[in-house]
C-alpha cells in the first residue's frame, strides 16, 4: 500500500475512481513537474452529492464537506495522470469556486474543507496557495468546484 493510500485509510477515506468529464476536457494534464487538474465537482460513485447554492439550499458546513469530496476527486485525477500520489512533493495551489446565494460571503470557509483535507493527507507539503471565489452558477448546479496544481518528482 502506498504512503498516501495508507494515510487515506487512516482518515477513513479512499481514492475514488476518476470522475468522468461532463464536457470536452480531460481530468488532468501534466507539464514539466506539475499536474493541473480540471475543476472537479462533488461526485461520488457517479452521482452529484448535492445541488444548489451555498447559503440557500446548501449550508456552509455542507459545502465544506462537498469541497472535501471535490479534493478527493482532484487527487484521483492527479493520481491517474502521474501514476501515484506518492510522487507529489507539494500542493502548489487550490482554486475553489462556490455557487453562492446572493449575499453569501463564506466562500473561504467552504474552501477550507478541501484545503484542510490536503493538509491532513500531505502534511506540510499540503499547505498551498488558494483562491476561494463565489460565483453565480456552476456546472450541473453543483455547490462547489475545486481544481489543483500539484508538483511531483
Amino acid at each position: 500500500m502506498s504512503a498516501v493510500a495508507a494515510r487515506l485509510a487512516e482518515l477513513g477515506l479512499e481514492l475514488p475512481a476518476v470522475a468522468a468529464p461532463v464536457a470536452a476536457y480531460v481530468p488532468a494534464v501534466v507539464t514539466g513537474n506539475l499536474v493541473f487538474t480540471a475543476g472537479q465537482l462533488p461526485f461520488a460513485d457517479g452521482t452529484l452529492l448535492a445541488t444548489g447554492k451555498v447559503g440557500a439550499e446548501v449550508t456552509a458546513e455542507e459545502g465544506a464537506q462537498l469541497a472535501r469530496q471535490c479534493a478527493l476527486n482532484a487527487l484521483a485525477a492527479a493520481d491517474s495522470a502521474i501514476g501515484s500520489l506518492d510522487r507529489v512533493t507539494r500542493v502548489v495551489k487550490a482554486v475553489v469556486f462556490v455557487n453562492s446565494a446572493p449575499g453569501f460571503t463564506g466562500a473561504p470557509t467552504v474552501a477550507n474543507g478541501g484545503s484542510e483535507l490536503l493538509g491532513e493527507i500531505f502534511g506540510d507539503a499540503g499547505r498551498h496557495a488558494r483562491s476561494a471565489v463565489g460565483v453565480a452558477e456552476l456546472p450541473l448546479n453543483a455547490p462547489v468546484e475545486l481544481e489543483l496544481i500539484l508538483e511531483f518528482a
